[in-house]
């Protein structure tokens, strides 16, 4: 959700700026913008549309030499997107320029001042209220950039992740942040540095990097190391040097058409790069150093509650269902943007787990606060290491999934199924809820499911095939039971977000209490029907779907002939235990919604209206 990237150094910052913006899409966006200083004039360009419009827009409008440079995707808040309130935005006296990620929830009265101060606006942005008000610091005050923009940021209310520079001063950058995340890219011999919301923009520049945390804010000047402080009380903060881990080749296509359908098939080396080390078949145990190091607390937790969005949200329904299978113990799941503004009743004896693929989720972000607030353990897992939930987190676990472009998320749901579940299996032998021998089973069965995906994945071609019969479909109808009920949830949610189909996941039960209504030989049903988990009862709601004419795409094990002998079209799985039959059952969802929404025309990656990290509520 909007995306910042800048550049200071000795290097021609625009095609830095550009690529970096390009690295971004997958964050969701309406508009983009850049700005370039040569240390005489400021050139800017900035367009309604995608990075693409931008660059021929470039061509027409500016010279690109400058070795200072902001570039920024906007996802649009304040101000409908239009070339007008795309970023960068510039303060009135032409000095400052300044790109923002998040929203300024009290910019009204902040304007409604500034203009009684003789100040003038062009947008309609809470964002070039913000600069203007930095100016108007900067002016009253007779101070530095970096003290005035401490200053403004003390007066707004909201949340903000910004980068902005004075012309006067074309050696600096100031940034900062609360709530949206801001990386710091540090070149060799302070000779040149990156800002970009995550990494992925200068990760062949740099291996070196500084995330703020919230409220801070950095000063980073050309010659000299980056200077972080508090925002509130202007205290230094030494800056904590990270080491990344992810290299050009994961972000790049690798020869697939998208990154979703990269990313769909990277799913068997994901999910074991996230058992890798923890799952220990031989010793029969799983090591956790999240879980082990806070035992006591797991053990004597009266519940589990589970915060998180999307389809971090259905990665943990499944959970719940696991949790309480295996380790007995109670679960309830929440949607974190819900959560966070009850009153929800939180004791010292619950665990709290937020799961989050970026580790930025502003919703999920403040329900960690508020749990923490009233003193239960968060335990975080996510994708992204040094994220704003695994700082912010009691403790927690990667899902070592890698980077995830495709805003869908994929492998981002098997890799946290796969987390939660070793989880769930080392608490379960801690207990004494699961005999021995089944214990050693599912550690087998798990270690042989990315072999089970990567067989599955062969499918692509009937997948696709099923796919062109029904891409014109108005709407879908999702039905799983037991710990295939999320994956029905996840599966409507892939095909709604990135092919614009309307789709509904339900229990299979569920169906008569309403949803039955609806069908009739033009509706598509997808059941899945694996031979574990009421099996028996599936049938009995396929033949329901079948004697009102609906069209029925059935997920079966292999081997499976009642349902075949009943279903339109039938994908085969191969058998596993029920608790690990999501994994499984996730993937021809995951290659059904992808291959509709390509036929029908749509941005895969990049779906309309739709961002890869929620940064703002």
């Amino acid at each position: 959700m909007c995306g910042i990237t800048c550049y200071v150094g000795h290097r021609e910052a625009y095609p830095i700026i550009i690529n970096g913006l390009q690295r971004l899409e997958y964050r969701g966006y309406d508009s983009a913008g850049i700005a370039l200083y040569d240390g005489d004039n400021l050139k800017l360009s900035k367009t309604k549309g995608k990075v693409s419009d931008l660059l021929e827009r470039v061509e027409k409008e500016i010279t690109t030499e400058g070795n200072l440079g902001i570039g920024h995707t906007r996802w649009a808040t304040h101000g409908v997107p239009n070339d007008v309130n795309a970023h960068p935005h510039v303060s009135q006296s032409g000095d400052l320029v300044i790109i923002h990620n998040g929203i300024i929830e009290n910019y009204d009265t902040i304007k409604k001042e500034l203009i009684k101060r003789g100040y003038s606006f062009k947008s309609d942005t809470d964002t070039e209220v913000l600069v203007n008000l930095i100016e108007e610091v900067k002016k009253q005050n007779g101070v530095m950039l970096g003290k005035a923009v401490q200053i403004a940021l003390n007066q707004v209310i909201g949340a903000y992740a910004i980068a902005v520079f004075d012309k006067t001063k074309p050696n600096e950058i100031v940034v900062a942040r609360l709530g949206s995340p801001i990386a710091i890219g540090l070149g060799k011999d302070k000779s040149e540095y990156f800002v970009a919301s995550d990494a992925s923009p200068f990760i062949e520049y740099t291996k070196d990097a500084v995330y703020l945390e919230d409220e801070e804010m950095a000063i980073i000047r050309l010659g000299k190391d980056v200077k972080i402080r508090k925002i509130q009380d202007d205290s230094l903060v030494t800056p904590d040097i990270q080491e990344l881990q992810m290299n050009l080749e994961q972000i790049e296509k690798g020869g697939y058409e998208h990154f979703m359908l990269k990313e769909i098939h990277e799913q068997p080396r994901a999910i074991v790069d996230t058992y890798r080390g923890r799952l220990l078949l031989k010793q029969a145990i799983i090591k956790m150093a999240g879980v082990e190091d806070n035992m006591k607390k797991f053990l004597n937790a009266d519940r589990i509650i589970i915060v998180a969005c999307g389809t971090s949200w259905h990665a943990g329904l499944v959970a719940e269902y696991i949790f309480e299978d295996f380790a007995r113990v109670p679960v309830e799941v929440e949607y974190a943007s819900e959560f966070r503004y009850r009153n929800p009743i939180i004791t010292e004896k619950d665990i709290v787990i937020a799961i989050s693929q970026s580790g930025e989720t502003a919703d999920t972000l403040a329900a960690i606060k508020l749990a923490k607030s009233k003193g239960a353990f968060v335990f975080g897992v996510c994708n992204v290491v040094g994220s704003s939930i695994a700082r912010e987190t009691d403790a927690g676990a990667y899902t070592h999934a890698g980077p995830e472009i495709g805003v869908a998320s994929t492998k981002a749901f098997t890799t946290q199924i796969t987390v939660l579940t070793l989880i769930a299996l080392r608490l379960s032998r801690a207990k004494g809820t699961m005999s021995s021998s089944d214990y050693r089973m599912h550690l087998q069965e798990l270690e042989l499911i990315p072999k089970k995906v990567e067989e599955l994945l062969k499918i692509d071609e009937h997948v696709k095939y099923i796919s062109s019969i029904y891409k014109d479909a108005a709407n879908f109808l999702y039905l799983g039971r037991g710990f295939n009920f999320p994956v029905a949830l996840e599966g409507a949610l892939k095909l709604k977000e990135i092919s614009y189909i309307h789709a509904e996941g339900y229990p299979a039960a569920e169906m008569k209490h309403g949803p039955i209504a609806l069908i009739d030989e033009n509706m598509p049903i997808v059941v899945i029907a694996t031979k574990r988990g009421h099996y028996e009862k599936v049938v009995s709601n396929i033949q329901e779907i079948k004697s009102r004419k609906g069209q029925i795409i059935a997920v079966v094990t292999e081997g499976d002939t009642q349902v075949k002998e009943i279903a339109d079209h039938v994908i085969e799985i191969p058998e596993t235990e029920e608790a690990l039959t999501p994994l499984l059952t996730t993937i021809p969802l995951q290659l059904l919604s992808y291959h509709i929404a390509v036929m029908r025309g749509c941005n895969v990656d990049q779906p309309r209206n739709l961002a890869k990290s929620v940064t703002v509520e």
